[in-house]
């Protein structure tokens, strides 16, 4: 049987409690799930690779299912150069939906061994994106309660 190898692609800018949610639950489907933070062209983002990277670290440092690593380019390369037959993403919201099934349906297309699973996110998470946890932190206010304990925001980048 092949080994079930999930890559968890996003920009995870910054990495929430949803994302964590998904990752936690999803666990038991696979036998390893790679959290792969990419290099969104259409994104600036607000924290260093370095930052996403030691957070999703620290917050999965005791469970050897998961890995982290950073990517450029296509997810489905990601996946075929890490051996993985699945793509696991988050659906929080209708719109959501639309917009990943565009993406899954364009993915298989390229490379059909490659399959995406959908998790629904939980009622308590189906609010949190990381964008408005961007504009609050922009703002001034207090995120911690959208993100993992892990993360720690000292200061956004300039």
């Amino acid at each position: 049987m092949k080994n079930r190898i999930a890559i968890f692609p996003g920009s995870f800018d910054p990495f929430t409690v949803g994302h964590e949610s998904i990752v936690i639950r999803a666990r038991g489907l696979f036998d390893k799930i790679i959290i792969a933070i990419g290099s969104n062209s259409s994104k600036q983002s607000l924290f260093t690779m370095e930052d996403r990277l030691g957070w999703i670290r620290d917050i999965f440092r005791n469970d050897e299912k998961i890995s982290i690593i950073s990517f450029q380019g296509l997810t489905v390369d990601c996946c075929r150069n890490n051996s993985a037959g699945y793509i696991l993403r988050g659906l929080r919201t209708s719109s959501d939906f639309e917009f990943e099934r565009a993406i899954a349906q364009m993915n298989r297309t390229m490379h059909p061994e490659i399959e995406t699973v959908f998790l629904l996110a939980l009622p308590e998470f189906s609010h949190v994106a990381s964008a408005i946890v961007r504009d609050i932190i922009v703002h001034g206010g207090d995120p911690s309660i959208f993100l993992p304990s892990a993360v720690k925001i000292k200061s956004v980048k300039g």
